[in-house]
C-alpha cells in the first residue's frame, strides 16, 4: 500500500516498544540495513551476498526469510547488486522507483515481484510507515528513507549528494539515524584518488563527509536524534573515530555515536 507524503510532523506521544535496527554493512563495498518495527521486517539496499546476509542476520537470530520486503534507494551497485539474489532465494518482494528499475534492468534481470513507487512517497506496511526522501546523490532517482512506527522515527540518510533543504529538519525530528561520514576532507584531499574522482566525492553529487554530518547534527539544537550511527565511510579517506570525533565534537563528548561498519554487522541498536 502506498500513499502520498504528507510531510506530517512527527507525533510528540511515545510508545514504550522499540523499533530495532542494525546495519549488515555499510560502504562502497556493500550496503544493507535491516529495521524491524511492530512485527514488520525489512531491508533496506542488498549490496552484499545473499550468504553474507542470511548469516549476518542470523547472528541476531533473525531469519532473512520472513522479510517483508527489500526497499532498494537507488541503482548503484553497492546497493543494488544482490536484489535479485535476495529475491529468488528468499521470495522478497522488492520495492523501488520506476527511473530505478529501468536504470537496473540490464544488471538484474527479469525480477518476478517489483512494486513501484515515486520518490517522495510514502510506503506503509501494517503500521509502519516509510518516508522516501528524494536526494542529491548522483543516481537516476535516489532516496533516502525515514521508518516511522508509533511515533518513533528513524533516518536511513546516506547517499546524499550534499546537505540539501529540509536535510536538517528531518534529522532534528528523527529519534535516531544512521548519517552518511562518507570522507575527512584532509584524507580526501591528500590521498591517492584522481582529481576527477575527489571532485565527484565531494561535489554536489557525491556524499557528504564528517563535518557536513557534524552541521547537520548541530544545527538539531536541542532536537538532536538520541543517537547517531556513522554510515557510509569510505575505507581509504576516512577512519571510524574520525567520523566519531566530529559528531562528538559538534554536540557534545558523551553523544552516542554507533559506526555502521564497511565489513560486519553492527549491535541490534533500539530507537
Amino acid at each position: 500500500m502506498f500513499a502520498l507524503c504528507d510531510n506530517r510532523q512527527p507525533s510528540t506521544h511515545r510508545y514504550n516498544r522499540p523499533v530495532k535496527t542494525f546495519s549488515l554493512q555499510s560502504g562502497s563495498n556493500g550496503n544493507s540495513i535491516y529495521v524491524e518495527a511492530n512485527g514488520v521486517r525489512l531491508l533496506f539496499d542488498a549490496g552484499i551476498s545473499g550468504l553474507q546476509a542470511q548469516r549476518r542476520m542470523e547472528l541476531h537470530k533473525r531469519d532473512i526469510r520472513r522479510v517483508d520486503a527489500l526497499i532498494i534507494s537507488h541503482e548503484h551497485q553497492d546497493h543494488i547488486k544482490s536484489a535479485g539474489i535476495f529475491q529468488r532465494k528468499f521470495s522478497h518482494p522488492i520495492y523501488m522507483t520506476k527511473a530505478t528499475r529501468k536504470a537496473t534492468w540490464c544488471k538484474l534481470g527479469q525480477l518476478s515481484d517489483v512494486r513501484h513507487f515515486n520518490s517522495g512517497d510514502t510506503l506503509t506496511f501494517g503500521n509502519v510507515s516509510v518516508y522516501t526522501i528524494k536526494t542529491a546523490h548522483d543516481a537516476v532517482d535516489g532516496v533516502a528513507f525515514v521508518v516511522e512506527c508509533e511515533g518513533k522515527r528513524l533516518g536511513i540518510l546516506t547517499d546524499l549528494g550534499h546537505t540539501f533543504d529540509g536535510l536538517a529538519g528531518t534529522l532534528a525530528s528523527l529519534d535516531a539515524a544512521y548519517l552518511e561520514s562518507n570522507y575527512d576532507p584532509d584524507m580526501l584531499e591528500n590521498g591517492g584518488y584522481p582529481f576527477q574522482l575527489k571532485e565527484r566525492i565531494r561535489g554536489g553529487a557525491g556524499h557528504i563527509g564528517n563535518h557536513e554530518a557534524a552541521a547537520l547534527l548541530k544545527a538539531c539544537g536541542k532536537d538532536v536524534p538520541k543517537w547517531v550511527a556513522v554510515a557510509h565511510l569510505s575505507q581509504e579517506n576516512n577512519h571510524p573515530e574520525l567520523a566519531i570525533s566530529a559528531q562528538r565534537d559538534a554536540v557534545g563528548r558523551d553523544y552516542p555515536v554507533h559506526h555502521a561498519s564497511r565489513s560486519g554487522v553492527t549491535d541490534v541498536l533500539e530507537v
